[in-house]
């Protein structure tokens, strides 16, 4: 990951652990529910790593949400 978007990946991450606690959701459930491993969650959650297309469609799947709202940035 190039530092210059370490920034946007924790947005991204944000907005994931955000509508994981909406859903009701621990790590692990959404976890299993996306068939990742839980740590993979807590590194997308921090910014630490990357998603792929896979992994995006996957878990906007699990969380109820369209994939763009993923990407809906806040200030």
């Amino acid at each position: 990951m190039k530092a210059e978007y370490k920034s946007l990946y924790e947005k991204f991450g944000l907005n994931v652990f955000y509508y994981r606690k909406k859903a009701r959701l621990t790590q692990e459930g959404l976890a299993e529910l996306a068939d990742l491993d839980r740590s993979h969650i807590s590194a997308i959650e921090l910014g630490n790593v990357g998603a792929s297309m896979d992994v995006i469609f996957k878990l906007s799947e699990v969380l109820g949400v369209e994939p763009k709202t993923l990407f809906d940035f806040r200030d």
